[in-house]
């Protein structure tokens, strides 16, 4: 089987989901007519490295009191597969050529393949969006999951100030620093046009943008939260009261 062919599988296998959440969510809207109920909503956070992603990701989600899914998704697949967390981080929004694929297949040491761990994180974002209340950093969240429930936000920032940022916070050079930078942006784009044929670095397919140099963790954490609540309260069937007030200033 080519990369193209799994490609392709795999956007099926989106679409099909997809299809399922809309008639199950058509289905409950019929059913709760009379007494409508607060949409599940979930924040789907996308990052340049160095831009603090994890870090706003986990500020959202200690205001909400929601789940924050960012090494916690690998360590969810992991139990699922039955792996240890590490195996995972070879494929983990990477690159994995169709060689590597079958030599993990038929590698007699444990190994995991791309494509056996994109089927998983498919199976397993969508689990986390159906019931919502979750922060998840990442892994093409922002670009599968449904854009009606699910406020998709990108973090970027200056390339120096990126550098600086993961300089000071691996202890490493700013030379080096870059190199790394560099690696984990390339895979992390990659891995999602890859599998799901979306460009991450594309502004349309998010509902805020935010430039991580100009504001900081808290600022982000006051703005997707006012972004949550404006989509929820203009959401079908939904409940006016927000799950949580933004702490401004």
């Amino acid at each position: 089987m080519n990369h193209r062919t799994r490609s392709d599988r795999r956007l099926e296998a989106v679409a099909k989901v997809l299809q399922q959440w809309e008639t199950q969510r058509k289905l409950e809207a019929d059913g709760n007519r009379v007494a409508p109920t607060r949409r599940a909503f979930t924040i789907a956070m996308s990052r340049e490295s160095g831009a603090r992603g994890t870090s706003t990701a986990r500020e959202v989600g200690a205001r909400l009191g929601w789940m924050v899914y960012d090494n916690e998704l690998l360590e969810r697949i992991a139990r699922e597969m039955n792996l240890r967390t590490s195996l995972l981080a070879s494929v983990d929004e990477k690159r994995v050529s169709w060689l590597q694929d079958c030599v993990a297949a038929f590698a007699a040491v444990p190994s995991v393949s791309g494509s056996a761990y994109v089927h998983h994180l498919i199976e397993t974002l969508f689990s986390l969006a159906s019931h919502g209340d979750c922060v998840i950093v990442g892994r093409g969240a922002a670009q599968i999951l449904p854009a009606e429930t699910t406020v998709r936000v990108r973090l970027v920032a200056p390339v120096e100030w990126r550098i600086a940022a993961m300089s000071e916070k691996l202890g490493v050079s700013k030379k080096d620093a870059a190199r790394q930078m560099e690696t984990i942006d390339h895979d992390r784009v990659c891995f999602v046009w890859d599998h799901f044929k979306k460009d991450p670095t594309d502004p349309r397919q998010y509902d805020l943008v935010l430039n991580s140099s100009r504001f900081s963790v808290n600022q982000c954490g006051d703005l997707i939260v006012e972004a949550l609540h404006r989509l929820q309260a203009g959401a079908p069937n939904a409940n006016v009261e927000p799950v949580a007030h933004a702490r401004l200033g």
